[in-house]
């Protein structure tokens, strides 16, 4: 069983932190364990909970109201929510829940399910990435078991394989970008995601993969000239230092290099003009649309 903090909780739910001890306060439907030192520890059963009232409350009901509530008339509410946004928020929940409790059959159905009625396109863009994003919080948080992670990651990156093999060739552009993630970094789903993202408007891609050594991408660097370079990075080694990273990318290449994920999201020190950072799927679609003159 997992245990979460409630900085994870925040993170995973989007409802604050001071909100959900207000509520843990005056209502029932949370009570979470303490450790000695009296830090409170959620349980998977709370996680899921958690996803479910803060879903309602952000689309009308009010907290009191649904302290009311049983679990099947929680569920019953949520299956009763129309509003586009909802609904895929509700199956990225359910997503989470799966891997918690490792559930990989359910997760493959409610994938293929979406992909049927949706297409890859939007069920890459409107679940998987904002499940990758509530993945990568908790991995650098060390609140996922690596199975949980790998299992998970697997699933979809058969799917974003699929996807990138079966794409109907656009009209081809004029540019090139290399994909790759640096030593010690495995977590090859959000670059996978950029590929499917690049071929499907018709850019030439170099995809490397994970855990690239400095040398080698040097070597495809000066062999095929690629107008951008774009890394992905959720978490890497404990000896990678990113600051001498971006240092070493921008010093050595001369290419204009494209870095997400979410080691981005916290760095606040000075970088060569070279080094572009996309923080949200907006800025990583606004970059691809650049690229093919949308």
């Amino acid at each position: 069983m997992n245990s979460f903090t409630i900085k994870d909780i925040e993170n995973l739910s989007g409802i604050k932190a001071h909100t959900i001890r207000i509520w843990e306060q005056r209502y029932a439907f949370l009570k979470p364990d303490r450790t000695h030192t009296n830090i409170r520890l959620y349980s998977n059963e709370d996680l899921k909970k958690i996803l479910n009232i803060s879903l309602l409350n952000k689309y009308g009901y009010k907290i009191s109201h649904i302290n009311k509530m049983s679990e099947e008339q929680m569920k019953e509410k949520i299956l009763s929510l129309n509003k586009a946004e909802a609904k895929q928020e509700c199956i990225v929940n359910e997503l989470i829940q799966c891997m918690v409790h490792l559930n990989t059959g359910k997760m493959e159905m409610i994938l293929d399910d979406c992909t049927k009625n949706a297409g890859i396109q939007k069920t890459v863009t409107h679940l998987i990435f904002p499940l990758l994003e509530k993945i990568g919080m908790l991995w650098v948080t060390n609140n996922i078991n690596p199975a949980q992670e790998h299992l998970t990651s697997n699933i979809i990156r058969q799917k974003l394989i699929v996807a990138i093999e079966n794409i109907q060739p656009p009209p081809p552009v004029n540019k090139t970008v290399l994909l790759f993630l640096p030593e010690g970094e495995y977590h090859e789903l959000g670059l996978l995601f950029m590929h499917y993202l690049l071929k499907s408007k018709g850019i030439n891609t170099i995809y490397l993969g994970c855990s690239i050594p400095f040398d080698d991408v040097a070597f495809v660097i000066q062999l095929k000239k690629p107008d951008f370079l774009y890394c992905h990075l959720t978490t890497v080694c404990k000896s990678f230092n990113f600051e001498k990273f971006l240092h070493n990318i921008s010093s050595s290449f001369n290419v204009p290099t494209i870095v997400s994920g979410q080691l981005t999201h916290n760095y606040v020190k000075s970088k060569s003009s070279l080094i572009n950072f996309k923080t949200s799927l907006a800025e990583v679609m606004e970059f691809v649309a650049t690229l093919n003159g949308d």
